[in-house]
């Protein structure tokens, strides 16, 4: 298993489906942390229109060798048709706060 840390950024709708999405990522030991922002507004083009909306973002933590199965779970869960799902390497980080996140995900 890569257990390099990762840092997975992805957008919800609502605060409901955040907190929902989080738990269950935590739940499974997919991710160690899942921090559920407040609201933020993003800007986008969908369908030839250009979109305002009120987006939540959650911050999940999690090892590289865990992505291909949170990606799974998110298409699996979440609302939109094309969710947001960025995966960004953390290239430095407190080692003790690093090695609780391997330490409370799957192995």
């Amino acid at each position: 298993m890569d257990d390099r840390t990762l840092v997975l950024l992805t957008t919800v709708p609502n605060e409901t489906k955040g907190r929902e999405i989080a738990l269950n990522l935590v739940e499974k030991r997919l991710a160690a942390c899942v921090t559920v922002s407040r609201a933020a507004r993003s800007f986008y083009r969908w369908e030839g229109r250009i979109e305002d909306a009120e987006e939540w973002i959650l911050f999940i933590k999690t090892k590289a060798g865990l992505y291909g199965k949170i990606e799974a779970e998110l298409k699996a869960v979440h609302p939109y048709a094309v969710p947001e799902i960025i995966a960004l390497p953390v290239v430095a980080g407190h080692p003790a706060y690093l090695k609780w996140i391997s330490g409370e995900t799957l192995p």
